[in-house]
């Protein structure tokens, strides 16, 4: 049997494993995909090993962590610095990241977006901020310290805290903290969040499958909003088809992937 799985905390809202074993299921392959809530980040990779996975992804707070474990990295994850994605290969664990891509696909149907500004520096504003960049969007980070703004700043990106930030206008505000995950907390300071939404056209948020606060104000707002689902079904499709070569159709694994969705 096939065994894969997403490493993560927390990870017991994930509807990955359903979206995978679905398409198992589908394609009638011998599979099992799974959660794994991984507390001490430096068991991530032992708790690969020992659970003998084929493959895995990697959630929030540990895809720094992955990235500094895996023997070898691939494509774009080497320019973020963040790993969303475990490939085995013989005793070799490759990491990717399907993160960028994946947004960039969830934001096709918003209208042209000259600028964004992100909310956290965690590995998926990494993704983010590094695809964005790629598409000429210009990128602001606005994080509550700087502390862990200085991947940004090696990489050209204009860095901000909440106390040096000046508002301004955005084309995009995008959420990547886990604020709202768990509780009713906003990324930043309420009365910024207002003004800035006063003057964006659209707003993002990673979470997916729930109205967080930060959606909520968007809406107020009239501001064309989404959350994190689509971002997670393209993440998911491109992930699906590493664990195997690359040999499926994505088309067909995003169709089935769709359908969970839809249900």
């Amino acid at each position: 049997m096939h065994l894969f799985g997403l490493f993560g905390n927390p990870v017991s809202h994930s509807i990955s494993p359903r979206l995978h074993n679905a398409v198992f299921k589908a394609f009638k392959l011998d599979g099992c995909y799974g959660r794994y809530l991984i507390d001490d980040a430096s068991t991530l990779f032992s708790t690969f090993h020992t659970l003998q996975l084929e493959g895995a992804n990697v959630t929030v707070p540990h895809k720094e962590v992955a990235y500094e474990g895996c023997d070898e990295v691939r494509g774009i994850a080497r320019n973020i610095g963040a790993v969303n994605t475990l490939v085995r290969e013989g005793n070799r664990v490759i990491g990717y990241n399907t993160d960028a891509e994946g947004f960039y696909h969830a934001i096709a149907s918003f209208g042209k977006v000259r600028s964004a500004l992100i909310l956290g520096a965690g590995g998926t504003a990494k993704a983010i901020a590094s695809i964005l960049k790629e598409h000429g969007v210009e990128v602001m980070i606005l994080n509550r310290s700087a502390s862990r703004l200085h991947f940004f700043e090696e990489n050209g990106f204009t860095c901000k805290t909440w106390d040096t930030f000046t508002a301004q206008a955005f084309d995009l505000i995008i959420n990547t903290t886990s604020a709202g995950l768990k509780d009713e907390e906003l990324p930043c300071p309420k009365a910024l969040l207002e003004t800035l939404f006063n003057q964006a056209h659209y707003a993002y948020d990673v979470i997916y499958n729930k109205q967080t606060p930060f959606l909520k104000m968007a809406q107020e707002h009239h501001l064309i909003y989404k959350d994190g689902k689509e971002m997670l079904l393209h993440q998911a499709v491109l992930a699906f088809n590493l664990f195997f070569g690359n040999r499926f159709d994505v088309k067909q694994i995003e169709s089935c992937m769709r359908e969970i969705f839809e249900l």
